[in-house]
């Protein structure tokens, strides 16, 4: 199997209260960028939130497949509150219309970086508990980590805690190449060395000088390397691009298919 492109949904959600009801736009939008599947977040499903199968038939309508589904909570306990436990099953049980489809989770950030040890170990029994539960029902897990300043795994001595604290049987890493250098890291080397743990994949462009995020390819990430090792370590998963640009924000539709265009030419023939 190849390495399959989509789009996250993050980039029209900058813009929520304009697009949070507009799953099947956005669905146009990656299918003429060139994406073959879509990561939503779960907010971003709209009308479909309750309506898995209608979902599916939307995607198959345009050639696409839903690739991801991102679940957000706080998770900020030992154990998962009820409502946090509901929706989690609510999701699961959801995705099982989706055979193959990843449950990606990230935890929303706090205000601040306070009671960090035991925020991580929370956090971390939450997650594992979560994954658990959906593996017994065959779905892959993945968790992606995210760089807020409120963000309890951020920087590198967070990955440690976090990549040694996933229960590997049940979930593995969704690394962000814009999140991880926005903590300061060197991206490929932290791909490299979680290697084994990764199921799932962003790629987002950043400029390291000014910290601001940018079109795929107009950074100072190179994906281009990345690509490469992935394609020579065998990974066969998803690449969901997504981008947090001022740009984004404001003409998310513009700089989806501009980044399409560069992942034509520059990425995807990396692996033909």
């Amino acid at each position: 199997m190849a390495i399959s492109f989509g789009f996250q949904t993050y980039t029209w959600q900058m813009s929520y209260e304009k697009y949070r009801d507009q799953l099947d736009h956005i669905m146009d939008v990656a299918a003429e960028a060139g994406g073959i599947g879509i990561e939503p977040e779960v907010c971003m499903l709209g009308r479909y939130r309750d309506a898995p199968l209608a979902l599916l038939d939307a995607l198959n309508q345009r050639g696409l497949q839903l690739g991801a589904l991102c679940l957000a909570l706080d998770w900020r306990h030992g154990v998962e509150t009820e409502e946090e436990r509901s929706e989690a099953d609510r999701v699961i049980r959801y995705l099982e219309h989706f055979p193959g489809t990843v449950l990606t989770m990230v935890q929303l950030p706090g205000k601040d970086r306070s009671e960090l040890a035991s925020r991580q170990a929370n956090a971390l029994a939450n997650i594992n508990a979560v994954a658990r539960r959906a593996s017994e029902q065959g779905i892959p897990c993945a968790y992606h980590p995210n760089s807020p300043s409120g963000s309890i795994f951020r920087v590198e001595d967070d990955y440690k805690v976090l990549l040694n604290g996933l229960d590997a049987r049940y979930c593995g890493y969704a690394p962000d190449t814009g999140h991880i250098s926005k903590g300061g890291m060197d991206v490929e080397a932290i791909i490299r060395t979680y290697r084994s743990l990764i199921k799932h994949v962003h790629f987002k462009d950043m400029n390291a000088a000014n910290e601001s995020w940018s079109a795929l390819g107009e950074g100072s990430i190179d994906h281009k390397a990345i690509m490469r090792y992935l394609n020579e370590t065998g990974y066969d998963g998803w690449i969901m691009v997504e981008e947090e640009s001022k740009g984004a924000e404001s003409d998310p539709d513009r700089v989806t298919l501009q980044n399409g265009v560069y992942i034509r030419e520059e990425l995807a023939v990396m692996g033909e």
